[in-house]
């Protein structure tokens, strides 16, 4: 019998959550997707210098304060990790704006805009990136213009149904409802124990694709942040599941059969939400604890990272400056 991560392949697309190039080339996903903290731990690894120092390189002929070009390269950091894993996957690639924009409409579109043209430059067409984007009411109308302009997007650090209803009204290409930091929030408030059937994670990646189904949304639902293989195994069959090295190796090794558990012909009729206006949808938000609380956390947590990155970026400008 094949193993559970082949079995998942022939219902799922699996996707990669690395910016590991070597554990790309090895585990053969469909698509990659990358944070800055997955960047952050990339950059440190050697084998990966030359892309720092390309990236620099460039940087040091830019204008601008040294501000200015420290973010500048940072992102041109991440078009230069992304264009290498787009030659290693068939599919996308996906490639966040950052965090700290979570809340600027326009300037998430300008950044959004600037990173499919440095991909374009290196020969990487938009039709292979997908641009993160955290899924609060200022990303999510950002992302409403760059899909009207052909830039696909992948609505990232999602909790509740307001947020994927939002996101799927205005168009969006693909969200990714986190299924393990759901989880977590629920255990630290005492809950559980749970298994991959009562998994609170899981259930509402379920409801959200059940909606989605019944309501004819085409916009993709990728799981992700998962904490172990029994979420994975409980959303077999959802469109797109994206999982780190670890858990695909687990998988891979894993026997016996793996049922399908979610599929578009059989979804169970969940009553649509009301229309996604801002005041509705903030309310709705606010209602729910976990996903307020998470959302917040998670921009926090990829804005720290982001200026860890920002911090080594300019040290090495610095040095190289003094050189």
């Amino acid at each position: 019998m094949p193993s559970k991560l082949d079995q998942l392949r022939a219902m799922t697309v699996v996707v990669a959550d690395t910016g590991d190039l070597d554990a790309v080339r090895r585990l053969k996903p469909q698509d990659c997707t990358t944070n800055p903290t997955l960047l952050l731990k990339a950059v440190e690894i050697p084998a990966y210098g030359h892309l720092l120092e390309e990236t620099l390189a460039w940087g040091r002929k830019q204008g601008g304060t040294h501000e200015s070009v420290v973010a500048a390269i940072c992102d041109r950091l991440a078009v230069a990790f992304g264009a290498e894993l787009a030659g290693i996957v068939p599919g996308r690639v996906s490639t966040e704006v950052d965090a700290d924009l979570s809340f600027d409409t326009q300037g998430t579109i300008a950044t959004a805009r600037e990173i499919i043209k440095a991909y374009e430059e290196r020969g990487v067409g938009r039709e292979r990136v997908l641009i993160k984007i955290a899924s609060t009411w200022e990303g999510i109308r950002a992302a409403e213009v760059l899909q009207k302009e052909g830039i696909d997007c992948n609505l990232t650090l999602l909790f509740s149904m307001a947020q994927a209803q939002a996101c799927a009204e205005a168009g969006v290409f693909l969200i990714s409802p986190f299924v393990g930091r759901i989880l977590d929030w629920h255990v630290k408030a005492g809950g559980g124990p749970y298994t991959g059937e009562t998994d609170p994670g899981v259930l509402s990646v379920r409801n959200i694709y059940a909606s989605y189904k019944a309501q004819g949304f085409k916009t993709v639902v990728m799981g992700a942040s998962f904490r172990n293989i029994g979420e994975i195994e409980a959303l077999a069959g959802c469109d797109r599941l994206t999982i780190s090295p670890a858990l695909l190796d687990e998988l891979a090794k894993a026997e016996g059969e793996l049922p399908r558990k979610l599929s578009a012909d059989n979804v169970e009729k969940i009553p649509a939400l009301p229309r996604m206006d801002e005041k509705t949808f903030r309310f709705a938000l606010n209602e729910d604890a976990m996903a307020t609380e998470k959302l917040a956390e998670g921009i926090r947590s990829f804005v720290k990272d982001l200026r860890s990155l920002r911090t080594l970026v300019a040290k090495r400008l610095d040095e190289a400056k003094a050189a």
